[in-house]
């Protein structure tokens, strides 16, 4: 009979550097957490994983996977769910096409990612490709609102040894351009449902109607919004951008989110890509598609496509030498800003260029000042003001600086993160109606051909519940608190009259206050450059950009933050930070044997884990281990046990072997559970009798080239092999 027992804590199965840091770092929780007899368990929300399970038609029986995101999906709706989230890949089109490569290269009869699906049968496998595009993880798991902030010992940590900061100079020429109207946030418009409700989506033209969605459910109370990007403005405004980044003589860097937006923003980089070679389409155009040419996949995709042709290549070399330099991913290798739609992620891209001091890299391998296009003026204000701040005020002092904290909304895919089913690029022009079962026309836009339409919803009891999580904070802190909500914004009007009634009915209106993100941007950062602390209660997408932001600039990293989903039918999710730099991990883990990656962030998810299973179901046992482990977590950073970023010092499996000696001391110390305190007594005494030997076999694994078996679907034995080169800490935790 098959075992159905959930266990205790499930501990996903990723991508990129978190996993390879799993496969040493999951071995000593399990040993640490059968002393208290909890039980831990994976499931496998690894973009590969997430492919096998929805093409298992395809394969043999053994190669064959459950759909764990699925069933994930499920437990975070049950009040026993206690997950700890690792960073999964949100996959661009280049990612999924490269590991479905690696798969079927592995052996599994995976189809191809049909580019332009022609048949009935290439539609429907493009379809269920598409579903694993972008973020198809966190929409699924974040059954709750977010709460995340520093914990105290990384922000002690980070104060006691500030990190390097680049300096600010007020003649600065880096800026934010984004469009002055024809974009999302000037042509929204949103309405209250007061009633459950159930839409379609149709296109209306001279020759006639089309449906773009059917049958969309709302329960009463869905904030709905909807929008349009003109496909014209984009374009006037990218080719203007363009022309002054190049008379101010800075570099030309665009900031998206082609992961997460994963229907619109790449339509929107694809533009990008057109207007950089604008002279090139219009002269090689048809050639070019002939190629196969997408823009919306980037240069690199461009570049590869067009090599063999020697009139294109040319035409592009000069026209890129007649352009302003780009912002580049990698100098070294020649990696543009616009290679890659996935490869400048705008909450990591924008946090390390401001605390560079609004410094990027260029072409030529030197910092430069940049022009940050973010076109769309939603958001765009948040990162115009803190330049702004900064050329001001000088760079933050991360000794001195209080922190921001945030309240997300963010449950069952609230707001934008939510509208890829509901985001459409027009084929002709024409009126996009969302039209109700009843007949009444919900908002009608009038757009023209390669405008690209969204519709985003927030639901009544996540809004509720995030309010309500916001007034728990801010209660327990005393700490400022500011919605981050635009009056004249249409949604957000909305939200704002949902927030001042709780707000009434709580009578705690007097504890916080209301502000456009730009006022709010200013606010936040005057309240920590004083020192004190603030909370920011934010949207979805805002969520996702501020808690990369300060993060950066306080710890010098997001991977440190504390992230807790509470979810709404009682149950917890722990996230463990960013993997935005996860890739560049991989690539020198594969070089040279060294990891970077910093498991800080799943030292700080595994305590609150620990605390939340005590808290669930009565484990004492538990809850001194939670204490265990942040005692072991200080340790790590009072010692500087931290991972290095050189081949040759210590890495993040150094790291591991402290934190297991740490957290095995800690467990030897206590008294709150003798039983414990003697189990752990002899393994920190061989942890620490071990060290020189453990540290020397850790050491003597660094160099060489290290295989895995493959970059999205490792082989288990290799990885392990890899990962746990100690014989002797092998032999302690088992």
């Amino acid at each position: 009979m098959a075992d159905t027992h959930t266990p205790d804590i499930i501990y996903t199965k990723v991508d990129e550097a978190p996993e390879l840091a799993s496969a040493s770092l999951l071995p000593i929780i399990k040993r640490f957490a059968a002393a208290a007899d909890i039980t831990v368990g994976t499931k496998d929300i690894s973009l590969a994983g997430r492919i096998l399970a929805a093409f298992s038609d395809h394969l043999t029986e053994d190669q064959r996977q459950s759909d764990d995101l699925a069933e994930l999906g499920e437990l975070v709706k049950t009040a026993s769910a206690n997950v700890i989230k690792l960073p999964n890949i949100s996959a661009s089109v280049p990612q999924l096409v490269a590991a479905v490569k690696e798969l079927q290269s592995q052996g599994y009869a995976l189809p191809d990612y049909p580019e332009t699906p022609a048949t009935e049968a290439e539609k429907a496998i493009r379809a269920t490709y598409d579903t694993l595009k972008g973020s198809a993880v966190n929409p699924v798991l974040r059954e709750g609102n977010s709460d995340r902030r520093a914990a105290a010992a990384v922000k002690n940590y980070a104060q006691n040894n500030p990190h390097r900061m680049g300096k600010w100079d007020s003649a600065s020429k880096t800026r934010v351009a984004s469009m002055s109207g024809g974009d999302f946030f000037s042509n929204e418009v949103s309405t209250t449902l007061p009633a459950a409700a159930t839409a379609k989506i149709v296109l209306e033209t001279a020759s006639g109607e089309t449906v773009l969605k059917d049958a969309v459910s709302y329960p009463a109370g869905t904030v709905v919004d909807a929008t349009y990007m003109s496909a014209a403005a984009l374009g006037a405004f990218l080719a203007d951008e363009i022309e002054k980044t190049k008379a101010e003589g800075t570099l030309f860097s665009l900031h998206m989110k082609a992961t997460m937006m994963k229907v619109s923003d790449p339509i929107i980089f694809g533009h990008a890509v057109r207007a950089f070679l604008a002279p090139v389409f219009e002269a090689h155009g048809d050639k070019m598609k002939e190629l196969g040419v997408n823009p919306n996949s980037g240069l690199g995709d461009l570049l590869e496509r067009v090599k063999g042709d020697a009139e294109i290549t040319a035409a592009i070399e000069a026209c890129i030498a007649a352009r302003p330099p780009m912002y580049m991913v990698d100098s070294d290798r020649g990696i543009t800003n616009l290679h890659v739609p996935s490869d400048v992620i705008i909450d990591a891209s924008m946090p390390a260029l401001i605390r560079a001091g609004g410094k990027g890299w260029g072409p030529d391998g030197q910092e430069s000042d940049a022009n940050c296009v973010i076109p769309d003026n939603s958001y765009a204000p948040v990162y115009d003001e803190s330049i702004k701040f900064f050329k001001e005020h000088g760079a933050l002092n991360p000794a001195t600086a209080g922190t921001v904290q945030n309240i997300g909304l963010m449950a069952q895919k609230a707001e934008e993160y939510g509208s890829h089913p509901t985001t459409f690029e027009v084929a002709e022009a024409g009126t996009v109606k969302m039209i109700l079962d009843d007949g009444t026309v919900l908002n009608s836009l009038d757009v023209q051909a390669g405008d690209i339409w969204r519709s985003a919803s927030a639901r009544q009891a996540p809004i509720e519940d995030w309010v309500n999580l916001a007034i728990d904070r801010q209660r327990a802190t005393g700490f400022r608190a500011i919605f981050w909500l635009d009056a004249a914004r249409a949604h957000d009007a909305e939200l704002i009259k949902y927030v001042t009634a709780i707000l009434e009915a709580k009578g705690v209106a007097d504890k916080f206050e209301i502000m456009a993100p730009r006022e709010a941007t200013r606010a936040s950062l005057e309240t920590i450059t004083k020192g004190e602390n603030t909370i920011a209660i934010t949207g979805n997408v805002l969520r996702d950009y501020l808690t990369d932001l300060f993060p950066i600039l306080e710890l010098a990293t997001s991977a440190k933050m504390l992230s807790i989903v509470k979810l709404m039918q009682g149950g917890g999710l722990f996230e463990t930070g960013a993997g935005g730099s996860a890739p560049k991990h991989v690539q020198q883990l594969e070089a040279e044997n060294h990891l970077r990656w910093d498991s800080l962030g799943e030292f700080c998810a595994l305590g609150e884990s620990l605390q939340f299973l005590a808290d669930a179901k009565g484990n004492e046992k538990a809850r001194v281990l939670g204490k265990a482990v942040d005692a072991a977590t200080q340790g790590i950073l009072d010692n500087n046990r931290s991972p290095s970023r050189k081949v040759g010092e210590p890495d993040n499996r150094d790291s591991h072997y402290w934190f297991a000696r740490y957290w095995a001391e800690a467990l030897a110390a206590q008294s709150d559970d003798a039983a414990l305190a003697a189990e752990f007594a002899p393994v920190a005494k061989a942890l620490a009798e071990g060290e020189a030997q453990i540290v020397s076999e850790l050491a003597a694994a660094q160099g060489a080239p290290a295989d895995t078996g493959g970059y999205y679907h490792a082989d288990d034995a290799k990885l392990a092999s890899v990962m746990r080169p100690s014989a002797t800490l092998n032999a302690i935790i088992g």
